[in-house]
């Protein structure tokens, strides 16, 4: 007999998986077949799909909302797709698209059909998230350029920072020294002082 099976991923654990779990509930997905993986984007692990794919058997039915839930990018929804309905067998349903409905259309032409639309879908969806990634960056760009701070704040400089600087740049004392002087790591040393004090300004402060 047939079954039925509904995915469900949301990119971070922030993000609200209601509206896809309402669809799979909408069409009768039983709730013990519904897989759900909260992952971020960047890795992309998903042990709940993987779960469920070991229990596919030849002819059941994978529903999810959106083509963008099947993979990250263009190359894994294509891989993804044919792995399933060519090795596995089984037939996939997106809600938000009609064509994409591999229980219709078995015929070469309906075949033909259904791979065309998820080739364009699949690249429509890759697209549009570089696109979000390429507003994201502009945005903040922008946003830097009329003296917006991004990131934790970073803490006031000790008093006798530019004099502790001074004396490392000049060689009277090793970094290790100057950190320890100042009571904070090395490595935020060595960014501050890039920042704060240059080699000309110690000249002229060991000079008065």
């Amino acid at each position: 007999m047939k079954m039925m099976y509904g995915y469900v991923r949301v990119s971070t654990r922030e993000q609200n998986e209601a509206r896809q779990m309402r669809a799979l509930h909408d069409i009768a997905v039983p709730r013990e077949n519904i897989y759900m993986d909260k992952q971020s984007g960047k890795d992309f692990e998903r042990p709940m799909y993987h779960r469920m794919v070991r229990r596919l058997q030849e002819d059941d039915v994978i529903f999810v909302k959106s083509i963008d839930r099947l993979g990250r990018n263009y190359e894994e929804i294509l891989e993804q797709w044919r792995f399933l309905t060519k090795e596995k067998r089984v037939d996939i349903v997106v809600l938000d698209m009609e064509l994409l409905d591999t229980r219709r259309g078995k015929d070469l032409m309906g075949t033909f059909l259904s791979d065309v639309v998820l080739q364009i879908l699949s690249f429509v969806a890759e697209n549009e998230r570089k696109n979000i990634r390429e507003r994201q960056k502009e945005g903040i760009e922008a946003a830097k350029m009329r003296g917006v701070q991004f990131g934790r704040p970073k803490r006031d400089l000790p008093d006798n920072f530019e004099q502790i600087c001074c004396q490392w740049r000049s060689g009277e004392i090793p970094g290790k020294e100057a950190a320890r002087l100042l009571s904070m790591p090395l490595s935020t040393f060595y960014g501050r002082a890039k920042e704060v004090v240059s080699v000309g300004e110690c000249g002229r402060m060991l000079l008065e």
